[in-house]
């Protein structure tokens, strides 16, 4: 059987060309071309797999590599039958061929849905743009959130009034302000502030002329205290004013300067505005709340011996 398949003594397939030059020239040229393109097409593939991440050489991968490369050996062997006879190898290789090409085409038509569902470049660049636009809505809808989580905060820790701090936030950063100066020996002085007959001015022209009061008192504290200095609405019309590295005496002299600033407001009615305040500063062994207490006392104190005057404590 191995010497009738290697048997080249069968008429050479140059004889049917009738060993024509032009007729030579284009199946020799025409399977040469072939051949080479069909050794190209194995060595792409394999190239372009090695070289994609994502790729891997499976079943259906060798299957196609074999059929082209049969392919291929079918015209080597054909130019080879131009000058001898080895038919029985050529038709071989056909037979294999044949059997590879249907099992390719059988495997090819079992990945038709595959292939199908893989989209186009223009679904592609269509759920390109898709993503973009939702890529654009997210980072707005992030900035909005920003946006209302500074709101937030600031509405946590701001009275919306005055623009003051709140009570929470005054307290807290008393809080701090009261362990640092403890811890390191620090002068911290508290003025705890109170608008004089307010509830006159609500009851006699309503609350929008109270809030409007409560804003300009809650400017001019603000105006007359250092940078340093921490400005919060502590309750309805109480203000409480934290000063660090302040003594007693100093703290007297700016609450004094409030007084007159506060009794000087021309707020446009026949009214006036007068305010009382307590003071006073750290002493040995405070906690938040004694010292708070203490200045509200002085508070009291001012509004018992006739209110619009400074009482330390």
């Amino acid at each position: 059987m191995l010497e009738r398949l290697l048997d080249g003594s069968l008429m050479p397939h140059g004889h049917c060309l009738l060993w024509r030059e032009d007729l030579l020239f284009l199946h020799l040229s025409g399977d040469i071309l072939t051949f080479v393109a069909y050794a190209s097409i194995p060595a792409a593939l394999i190239y372009m797999v090695r070289k994609r991440a994502d790729l891997h050489i499976n079943s259906f991968f060798i299957l196609f590599a074999a059929f082209i490369a049969f392919c291929g050996i079918t015209h080597a062997i054909s130019m080879l039958n131009i000058w001898y006879g080895y038919y029985f190898i050529e038709g071989l290789a056909k037979f294999f061929t044949g059997i590879i090409s249907i099992l390719t085409a059988i495997m090819f038509w079992r990945l038709m849905p595959t292939i199908m569902a893989i989209p186009s470049s223009k679904i592609l660049a269509q759920r390109n743009d898709e993503l973009l636009q939702m890529q654009r809505q997210l980072r707005q809808a992030n900035n909005e959130l920003e946006k209302n989580a500074v709101e937030l905060r600031n509405l946590a820790s701001t009275d919306t009034l005055t623009g003051l701090h709140n009570r929470r936030l005054i307290l807290k950063l008393l809080s701090k302000d009261l362990e640092i100066s403890t811890r390191y020996n620090r002068e911290l002085s508290l003025l705890m502030v109170d608008i004089d007959h307010f509830k006159n001015i609500n009851d006699k022209y309503g609350h929008q002329m109270g809030d409007h009061v409560l804003s300009l008192i809650a400017k001019k504290l603000e105006d007359e205290c250092r940078q340093t200095d921490l400005v919060g609405r502590y309750g309805g019309e109480e203000f409480l004013i934290i000063l660090p590295e302040t003594n007693q005496q100093a703290a007297i002299e700016l609450a004094e300067r409030v007084r007159n600033e506060v009794n000087g407001l021309d707020i446009g009615l026949s009214i006036a505005i007068s305010c009382s305040i307590g003071v006073t500063s750290l002493i040995k062994g405070d906690s938040i709340t004694t010292l708070i207490k203490r200045a509200d006392d002085a508070l009291y104190q001012a509004k018992d011996q006739g209110r619009n005057r400074v009482v330390s404590a």
